[in-house]
């Protein structure tokens, strides 16, 4: 069977930092890993079930159309315990971008601006946990 989806899964997720250095440390501290990859200006971590990329890179390697501030598309990582992965993030520093909020059907979202001003967003999703123990049998 062939998957003709143009959109597979997402392969690394970027984030910016005028702090590199400090960045890659609250992350470490966040995930509990060190990054697996580093050069000078950027670190990289693989995250998760599906082991997903994150990068932090040094902003001064930012596209120049970027603008400065939290803005763009929020990625939400699948978290199992929404209110833990929420009052961590904000342990460590983080800001509320937007509250816990039952989506329905099961779905409950919330995201944070860490502090080098990245939205991060953490959900339970149960199709993330449906396709999770259907790839376990």
């Amino acid at each position: 069977m062939s998957n003709t989806n143009i959109l597979r899964g997402f392969a690394t997720l970027t984030f910016y930092a005028a702090d590199h250095e400090a960045a890659k440390k609250w992350y470490t501290e966040l995930t509990g890993i060190p990054p697996y990859f580093e050069k000078p200006g950027y670190a990289e971590f693989r995250l998760g079930d599906y082991q997903n990329e994150l990068g932090i890179i040094d902003s001064k390697y930012a596209p120049k159309s970027a603008g400065n501030g939290p803005g763009g598309a929020v990625i939400y990582w699948h978290v199992d315990d929404i209110q833990a992965g929420l009052e961590k993030l904000l342990q460590l520093g983080a800001t509320t971008f937007e509250p816990v909020t039952e989506r329905g059907h099961g779905f409950v979202t919330a995201s944070v601006v860490d502090p080098f001003g990245n939205i991060l967003g953490i959900m339970y999703n149960p199709h993330y946990v449906e396709v999770l123990k259907a790839n376990e049998k």
